[in-house]
């Protein structure tokens, strides 16, 4: 790596269906990317398995268990400041989630998923969601 070249950050995040909605999350003021929709997740600590990290989010960020399963899409992505290495998994939440961090939360359908505005790096995923194009945990 250059000096020139952004740091690189691991993040992963959950793709979860229940009822012909996916779960979405608003990115509270004050981070990268504030505003964007996301699925909830977040980045890695040093040397931390890339489930370990999703399941720890998921317990921080929406209070729930999860059962994380299989990696659905992974896509690396440079914004100007930081190169984010994006994984993510379908998941299934024991519970019901609750925006712990003051976020805002929506299950949103297939077909509304393209109406809400998320980061560059999860185009390719939003498009293959909304056709349908994936596969269940």
């Amino acid at each position: 790596m250059s000096a020139a070249d952004p740091p690189r950050v691991i993040v992963t995040a959950a793709v979860i269906e229940r009822d012909g909605c996916f779960l979405v999350t608003r990115r509270v003021r004050g981070v990268h990317l504030a505003g964007y929709w996301e699925f909830p997740g977040g980045k890695c600590d040093a040397n931390e398995a890339l489930d370990t990290c999703l399941a720890r989010e998921l317990r921080e960020e929406l209070g729930v268990s999860a059962r994380i399963g299989g990696e659905l899409f992974t896509v690396a992505h440079t914004y100007p400041e930081r190169t984010v290495e994006l994984h993510f998994f379908g998941c299934a939440l024991d519970g019901d989630p609750q925006p712990l961090l003051g976020q805002e939360m929506r299950w949103v359908r297939r077909e509304d998923l393209a109406s809400l505005q998320f980061p560059p790096a999860d185009d390719e995923l939003i498009a293959r969601l909304s056709r349908g194009d994936h596969e269940q945990a």
